[in-house]
């Protein structure tokens, strides 16, 4: 099977988007995770009348992250197939989290003292570990401190990249459906069986379990952007195979919901490939069904005692009821895809990286100037400090994404095409099987990295 078309069959096969057709439901729904999201971390629900009840029936912690990872699940491999080129794929991918990231480290660590546990970039006592597991975005899967707490998220993002990159090369990526369901069977039947064993069992130190991995990785990363076929098959196959092993032998969160964040993914792939006429509908409800049942079950099964510790959650209920929500707002999105999205929530979602990075950083700096804790005792003054927050917020993460994220997006299609003239792929010739569907137009990617955030 071919992994690439030539050119010829992937402008008629997927041409570009129309501007119009531009995701809003997508960015409106990310901006309402991303909000929701900062607002937990706010602790908004210490202000509510029933904020403690709501607490122990819904994460909204783990809502906003679900949301997101759906929406990933939709939109990273459709961006993948769009381009038909692995390359492509990762210089966007880099240019579109690394500069965002980098800025966000720099202005946390000049905002906050080096007491603040939100931030622990060069800050845990093996600053080389610290760098490299984060600059390699595994450090929550290598056992090393997440340089901000809200990053360990994107190691998850990170290895669905290569899981979607080593399927593309291997030509496998039209099996979202069975993958789906597969991964959320392991999370059924593995619950909290198995823990971290590489570093504590296996290879001894977090030292060493970085001198084997980054090398890996590095090699792995520096094939698929060689453009050659010769070597991004293999690359994208090294990628896939130290994530897997990472994911399951060394993972800091419980094994169910390791394994329900990529069940969880592919199932918002299958949406996606349902929608455009790659997999029929019966099949990809049965799949994506399977996932939400799987998703409220593993919580009710295996969210309990030392669970919670891991998971951040307050009991089962709230890990299944968020769950349950995500998929249930994802939906009515979906539903309401042909309408326009108010411009306040598109603008949101544009913005949603630079919140989910910045929010906890900020709250920290603007805490301690208002005089917070403790929490106001007024209603007035919680809804002035509340609305101090969200204003912060999202005037800072503006800027970020005007100066940041927008400018390191140009620059990265830039290096796309020069990479392209001065090093030409090798693109495969041989034909797609006429059992094959044909790739449905893709849409238009999102402006920022889809990633979720973290709950803690």
């Amino acid at each position: 099977m071919t992994l690439i078309p030539p050119p010829t069959q992937r402008t008629a096969a997927a041409p570009a988007a129309a501007p119009g057709a531009r995701l809003g439901w997508l960015d409106a729904l990310r901006g309402i995770a991303a909000l929701i999201v900062a607002l937990h971390h706010f602790d908004v629900l210490r202000m509510l009348p029933f904020g403690g009840a709501i607490w122990r029936n819904f994460d909204m912690g783990l809502f906003g992250v679900m949301l997101f990872f759906i929406v990933s699940g939709y939109i990273i491999p459709a961006s993948l197939e769009r381009r038909g080129d692995v390359r492509g794929f990762w210089i966007g991918r880099i240019f579109r989290i690394y500069p965002a990231l980098i800025a966000a480290f720099v202005l946390s660590i000049m905002m906050l003292p080096a007491g603040d546990g939100s931030v622990a970039l060069l800050r845990t006592g093996d600053d080389l570990a610290s760098l490299v597991a984060n600059g390699l975005m595994l450090q929550d899967l290598l056992g090393v401190i997440n340089g901000m707490n809200v990053t360990w998220t994107l190691c998850y993002e990170m290895v669905f990249y290569f899981f979607v990159t080593a399927l593309f090369t291997r030509g496998l990526h039209r099996h979202s459906g069975p993958i789906a369901v597969a991964l959320a069977a392991v999370a059924l039947a593995i619950g909290t069986a198995v823990g971290t064993q590489l570093v504590s069992a296996q290879i001894g130190s977090t030292r060493q379990l970085l001198l084997i991995v980054t090398p890996i990785v590095l090699v792995g990363l520096a094939f698929v952007l060689s453009g050659k076929r010769i070597l991004t098959g293999p690359g994208a196959l090294l990628l896939a195979g130290v994530g897997l092993v990472l994911v399951t032998l060394n993972g800091r969160a419980p094994a169910f919901e390791t394994w329900m964040i990529f069940a969880t993914m592919f199932a918002g792939t299958v949406v996606y490939r349902a929608q455009h006429g790659q997999l029929a509908r019966v099949p990809a409800l049965l799949s994506c069904g399977f996932v939400v049942i799987a998703g409220v079950l593993v919580g009710w099964l295996y969210n309990h005692g030392e669970a919670l510790d891991r998971t951040w959650s307050a009991g089962w209920e709230a890990w299944s009821v968020a769950y349950l929500a995500a998929w249930v707002l994802f939906g009515i999105g979906f539903l309401l895809r042909g309408r326009r999205f108010p411009k306040a929530l598109t603008w949101l979602g544009a913005i949603s990286f630079s919140v989910y990075l910045l929010h906890i950083p900020l709250l920290r700096t603007v805490e301690p100037l208002v005089g917070i804790p403790p929490q106001p005792s007024s209603t007035l003054g919680r809804i002035v400090w509340t609305a101090v927050f969200l204003g912060v917020v999202l005037a800072v993460s503006h800027l970020m994404y005007r100066l940041v994220e927008m400018p390191m997006q140009r620059l990265g299609r830039r290096v796309q095409k020069a990479a392209e003239r001065r090093w030409p792929r090798s693109v495969p010739t041989a034909p797609v099987p006429p059992a094959a569907p044909a790739p449905a137009p893709a849409p238009a990617e999102p402006s920022t990295v889809l990633s979720g955030t973290s709950r803690s």
